[in-house]
């Protein structure tokens, strides 16, 4: 099944861009996943093809429409997850990542300008989805992110089906620290862990560096991780002394 991607955009010369190369270029080219830019301004009905207007009760800045935005919308096929890139969504994790990629792919809204007309999202079923706590001058980038997290997960995409198993964030942690040739750089050596072929050894090593460098580094990740340990199968945390 070909993941489809339709990405709604006043700038589809933007798409598929950087996934035209790589292992995404070549998942494109190979047919596993669909690339749709759709330009916002087909959907207008006036002579000028405005998309936005001035926002209600004043202000800086102008609102993309939320009829123009939805005849877009209404137009695409449907079945799929609709999607709306916005600084006022829900943080993208990689849990859903990983249910956008084992499903037949997304619709994604690209903002512009102010934001959306509110009642966009009180008239159709949209995820509002952001990737980070910052502001870009287009959900145009966030949509490239979102693909490239979800293309990589397509089966044969990646090489070994079990590259991705122990990147950050896939169990909870960041990645464990990762060496290679020559053995001495700079006065630097690689552990000696790892050069032991010890493999029980070598898991724990890393392991232990995933779980050191989560709690030094991401704070909020270590504290979901632990509450995920210790939680009780009814969902209810138990309480736990903190070091």
């Amino acid at each position: 099944m070909t993941f489809a991607a339709t990405i709604l955009t006043l700038y589809p010369e933007m798409f598929p861009g950087p996934l035209g190369t790589s292992l995404a270029g070549r998942a494109l080219g190979e047919g596993r996943w669909s690339c749709e830019p759709v330009q916002i301004r087909d959907y207008t009905t006036d002579k000028h093809r405005s998309v936005d207007d001035t926002p209600a009760g004043g202000g800086a800045g102008m609102v993309l429409r939320a009829d123009v935005l939805a005849a877009a919308l209404d137009a695409q096929a449907p079945g799929r997850p609709v999607l709306a890139m916005t600084p006022r969504g829900t943080p993208l994790t990689q849990q859903r990542v990983r249910d956008l990629a084992a499903g037949p792919g997304v619709t994604i809204l690209c903002g512009r300008f102010e934001g959306f007309d509110e009642r966009l999202f009180e008239g159709r079923e949209i995820e509002e989805v952001s990737i980070g706590d910052y502001i870009l001058s287009g959900g145009e980038m966030g949509a490239l992110v979102l693909l490239d997290a979800c293309i990589r997960l397509l089966p044969g995409v990646m090489g070994a089906a079990s590259s991705g198993d122990d990147e950050s964030f896939e169990s909870g942690l960041l990645e464990y620290p990762q060496y290679t040739r020559p053995q001495m750089w700079e006065g630097r050596t690689i552990p000696e862990v790892l050069r032991s072929g010890d493999h029980a050894r070598i898991a724990a090593w890393r392991k232990a560096k995933a779980e050191t460098d989560t709690r030094l580094r991401r704070p909020d990740l270590w504290e979901r991780h632990e509450d995920a340990r210790v939680g009780s199968p009814s969902g209810a945390q138990r309480t736990r002394t903190k070091t």
